[in-house]
């Protein structure tokens, strides 16, 4: 036997439908950059690593490729 709560029209909320409140992969996608060589450069200054062109030209290509992936 199943119970059943009866409730008056009065006491249910009645919101709009949010797609995005059910859409976790679009709000993902939409906070999902572009890395800049910029930001990985400020990024290795911050945590004491040497580099040069090449290598963050590598990564930035790396990074951004995997986010691409991720996101489909």
């Amino acid at each position: 036997m199943k119970k059943v709560l009866i409730v008056k029209s009065t006491e249910v909320e009645v919101k709009p439908f949010e797609i995005q409140d059910f859409a976790h992969d679009i709000q993902m996608r939409s906070r999902m950059k572009k890395i800049t060589k910029k930001e990985l450069k400020h990024l290795a200054d911050t945590l004491g690593l040497s580099y040069d062109e090449k290598c963050i030209g590598l990564s930035k290509k790396l990074l951004n490729a995997y986010i691409e992936n991720k996101v489909r």
